[in-house]
């Protein structure tokens, strides 16, 4: 049996409008009135996300003093995963069809994800991806799990996947950042990294993934191939 372990947000999610109105409203919350600040475009910020850079310093590259870029990380940090903002998350560009595809070939399919139950839960009613990832299939967090670091955290995750989960002749991890990379790693599972996500490629390259590739569908595709 060949078994694919994705990722959901960066793979089938595509969270950058999230993100970037959390951006927004966070800048308007914390500049003073009548203070000069320079409101990013999407594209210039989400390419600081891609490489890494943090979020004080975008908040500084916006006009914001340094007592002002710490309250606005530490505002972002209380607002980008709470649920009015979820509702911008998008489809993934190709991400169903992937899944559609994967799932008519008869691979053993899962999801591991940093969104709580709650969360996850909400977009596969939003976007209809229930279908896909059966309850014994989907590795989340608890409502009311302490987060530390995703990089942390997430191998506990592949941890639990690997003891529960049926054995696979062969198995592939699919994610965009560094969490994802490292649960597979850790765990001698191979790994492709994405592009379409919240890393770009010569971040994912620090960290050594087997592959690189465009998105999920090439991600599915290269799995396909390989198992004929």
């Amino acid at each position: 049996m060949l078994r694919l372990i994705t990722d959901f947000d960066g793979p089938i999610i595509d969270v950058s409008e999230r993100y970037y109105r959390v951006y927004q409203f966070c800048l308007e919350k914390t500049h003073r009135p009548n203070q000069a600040v320079k409101e990013l475009s999407k594209a210039e910020f989400w390419q600081l996300k891609r490489s890494r850079v943090p979020e004080k310093q975008i908040a500084l590259n916006s006009g914001l003093d340094e007592v002002q870029a710490r309250e606005f990380a530490q505002l972002r940090r209380q607002t980008v995963h709470t649920e009015p903002y979820f509702d911008y998350d998008t489809l993934a560009p190709g991400a169903v069809e992937a899944l559609i595809k994967i799932q008519q070939a008869g691979i053993d399919l899962a999801v591991m994800t940093m969104r709580r139950f709650k969360e996850l839960d909400y977009a596969f009613k939003k976007h209809d991806l229930g279908r896909f990832f059966p309850e014994n299939r989907c590795y989340c967090l608890t409502n009311d799990y302490v987060k530390t670091r995703d990089i942390d955290d997430k191998p506990l995750l592949m941890e639990r996947a690997i003891a529960e989960l049926p054995t696979a002749a062969d198995t592939w991890m699919v994610g965009d950042t560094e969490a994802d990379i490292t649960a597979a790693k850790n765990h001698g599972v191979k790994v492709m990294a994405v592009e379409c996500g919240i890393r770009d490629r010569s971040q994912l390259a620090v960290y050594n993934p087997d592959l690189i590739v465009k998105d999920l569908s090439a991600a599915v595709d290269f799995v396909l191939a390989s198992g004929n």
